[in-house]
């Protein structure tokens, strides 16, 4: 029937705004049509007329759908269907590695348009989706959905295990994770495994040392775009979470819910294999290590490995000499910031770990956790040798150097050697002349030096 639509063929969607402009032809695109027309044409896959060939294959595509009525596409690999053709050759690209679409500023290539048309934004920053509620952009329509459920605090999908809630579905699946120990995504190289394909990504750019996102102001590049992000963040100053009970804030999201637990102290992360708990995500990987025996990271001047990236960047300092954290008291300085904050507590006298059994107060928590074996008898340091066992690892450490004969403390006036340095110290006063007095009254020590005339 002249004027009627049955039996004609449906048209490709017209674009309206967001519109993309193929580079051969000069058609106008949407991204939907764009997600398998320009880019495979600039691939080469669909002719050399690109606005005919690309309006006559959507035409076919979408004919096809359409005559095939209920059909479904099923994949020759693992027998996932699909409900058009389309669907189905992305879905085939998981398993060929097929990935047409690159990035002509830095190479990268997406096996979905989509995933490129992302990409793109990153090198534009282009933001076209603006939240309503605070203005703030994303480059995802997918991020701006989850960002408006913090203002609604919707969380539609909950964990069954734990109960736990989340704004996107993605987040949820990734969560499950944790619980299952499912790690699908492997590398190729190495063999590691990992349970998001973003970390996969991340890792990948370890063997082949590629870091894509170069900042603007200093041109230190990283590997992944949320470590530029919050790079910038340390030539602002912008520290855009801030925690509603104490109002610290912070610079990423991550680091913001991570100290919320310190108020709550809630550790979410439970160890299988000896039932600790942690409170970050990553405290739970590096303990993992303890476990297995992992040392991914290796130091370039030794070979000596690490089961922390910040336990090889603090080694690397043995080797530089580096002592980046000072003590402006006393100007001494320090590998590691931890040790500053506990050598600053002698100067303050701050004793803020404090024993619930006796009301006895250490500056250091080790300290304290070493004094509560007093009180539960538990020495958890077995010696292989004897069978003897102590409540500190030092004491063991030592010890082991009776079956060893090791010495590692020499004198530097007679070099006499001892297994520990509180021998040593001892040894060294009979060449000072230096003795200590115990007092009877209170346990106090005191020292003087003999004087020879």
């Amino acid at each position: 029937m002249p004027g009627s639509q049955q039996g004609q063929k449906r048209q490709p969607e017209k674009a309206t705004e967001g519109a993309f402009l193929c580079e051969d032809g000069d058609s106008s695109l949407n991204e939907s049509t764009l997600q398998e027309g320009i880019l495979i044409s600039k691939g080469g896959n669909m002719g050399t007329d690109c606005g005919k060939s690309l309006h006559q294959s959507f035409e076919f595509l979408e004919d096809e759908s359409v005559e095939t009525g209920g059909h479904q596409y099923k994949c020759s690999t693992c027998w996932e269907t699909f409900h058009d053709r389309t669907h189905l050759d992305t879905h085939e690209r998981i398993h060929t590695g097929d990935k047409p679409y690159e990035c002509t500023d830095c190479g990268k290539s997406f096996s979905t348009s989509y995933g490129f048309i992302d990409h793109i934004r990153v090198h534009t920053e282009e933001k076209p989706y603006m939240c309503s509620d605070c203005g703030q952009c994303f480059h995802l329509k997918s991020n701006l959905t989850a960002h408006k459920r913090t203002h609604t605090a919707e969380n539609p999908y909950e964990c069954s295990e734990c109960g736990q809630s989340f704004g996107k579905k993605s987040h949820l699946v990734t969560h499950e994770r944790t619980h299952t120990g499912e790690k699908p995504y492997q590398c190729s190289d190495c063999g590691k495994s990992f349970s998001q394909k973003g970390n996969l990504v991340s890792h990948m750019r370890i063997h082949t040392g590629e870091k894509p996102y170069k900042c603007s102001q200093c041109g230190k590049c990283f590997s992944h775009c949320t470590s530029l992000m919050m790079h910038v963040r340390t030539h602002t100053g912008e520290k855009p979470y801030k925690c509603s009970i104490c109002e610290k804030s912070f610079v990423n999201k991550g680091n913001l819910v991570s100290h919320v637990r310190i108020h709550t102290g809630e550790k979410p992360y439970e160890c299988r294999d000896c039932g600790k708990s942690f409170s970050t995500s990553f405290q739970f990987i590096e303990h993992k290590r303890l476990h297995t025996g992992e040392k991914p990271y290796m130091c370039s001047d030794c070979g000596q490995s690490f089961n922390s990236k910040s336990n090889l960047i603090t080694h690397k300092r043995t080797h530089t000499g580096e002592k980046p954290y000072q003590c402006t008291v006393c100007g001494k300085g320090f590998r590691v910031k931890s040790s500053l904050t506990k050598h600053v507590r002698i100067h303050t006298g701050e004793k803020p770990y404090k024993c619930p059994e006796c009301g006895k107060s250490f500056n250091t928590s080790s300290l304290l956790v070493n004094h509560k074996r007093v009180h539960t008898g538990e020495k958890p340091y077995k010696c292989s040798g004897c069978g003897r066992s102590f409540r500190q690892k030092g004491n063991l450490v030592s010890h082991m150097r009776i079956h060893t004969g090791e010495k590692p403390y020499r004198c530097t006036d007679c070099d006499k050697s001892f297994i520990d340095k509180k021998s040593l110290i001892k040894h060294k006063r009979t060449h000072t002349g230096e003795r200590v007095y115990d007092g009877k009254d209170g346990g106090q020590r005191f020292r003087c030096n003999s004087v020879l005339s």
